[in-house]
């Protein structure tokens, strides 16, 4: 399965919203992502980040509302979305007893990529982690699995990629070697959303900041018109009148 881009929009939400019980983790959300944009989602924890990542990958489902990634209607279109897009999230979902290659070779014939042990070999290198690729999972560090993580994400060539806090863990190498895998899916055509702590990482690469709190979009501008001393200041706002 490929991913389409003849949709006139890479993502699009209209008032979504989520409910964990009585709990409203986002309220009335909507988003629009162009393709070849990058939207970084700035918001401290509990602001509602991962769960509008976790929708949009559609591993969960929103109370109401509507979305649709690169064509493609939720729920309707639920498989088509899932080969559309590549998550990267907290957990790498990857079997640690399994080495590198035999996590991406599983996932290249789940997601039916044509030739998959090249593809495999690709992406393994793209990431730094060909050499590594005969190791089990368990053994590699946290940060050696996040590159691998990475390589899934990325493995069935997806045309929206999602990410939540992909920075986190990483040194100094492995950072830059992220900034620029993305910067070259941005080049392909690809839009990239996630969720970022790290302000300065976020407005290098994003073309839009995003600032939510309490479940809603409270900040939508460009990034080029937001300085990272104003957005740590707004944050700092807003983490202060955390209930």
């Amino acid at each position: 399965m490929t991913a389409s881009t003849t949709a006139p929009i890479a993502v699009s939400l209209h008032s979504v919203r989520h409910t964990f019980g009585r709990t409203s983790a986002l309220l009335d959300i909507g988003l629009d992502v162009a393709w070849g944009e990058c939207v970084a989602l700035f918001g401290h924890n509990g602001a509602g980040k991962t769960t509008l990542l976790r929708i949009m990958a559609t591993l969960l489902k929103p109370s109401s509302g509507t979305l649709q990634v690169a064509g493609h209607l939720y729920p309707g279109d639920r498989s088509l979305i899932r080969a559309a897009t590549g998550f990267l999230g907290h957990h790498p979902l990857l079997y640690h007893d399994l080495t590198s290659r035999e996590n991406l070779r599983f996932y290249g014939r789940l997601f039916d990529v044509s030739n998959v042990e090249s593809r495999v070999s690709e992406v393994l290198e793209a990431v730094g982690m060909e050499r590594m690729a005969e190791r089990r999972v368990r053994t590699l560090s946290n940060g050696m699995q996040k590159r691998v993580a990475f390589a899934r994400a990325l493995l069935h060539r997806p045309k929206v990629l999602l990410l939540d806090e992909p920075e986190t863990g990483l040194d100094q190498s492995s950072l830059a070697l992220l900034e620029r895998l993305l910067k070259g899916s941005l080049q392909a055509g690809s839009s990239v959303i996630m969720a970022t702590h790290d302000v300065d990482f976020g407005l290098r690469l994003a073309h839009r900041a995003v600032v939510m709190d309490g479940g809603r979009v409270v900040k939508d501008v460009p990034a080029g018109e937001m300085d990272a001393s104003t957005l740590r200041e707004l944050l700092a706002v807003h983490r202060e009148h955390k209930p």
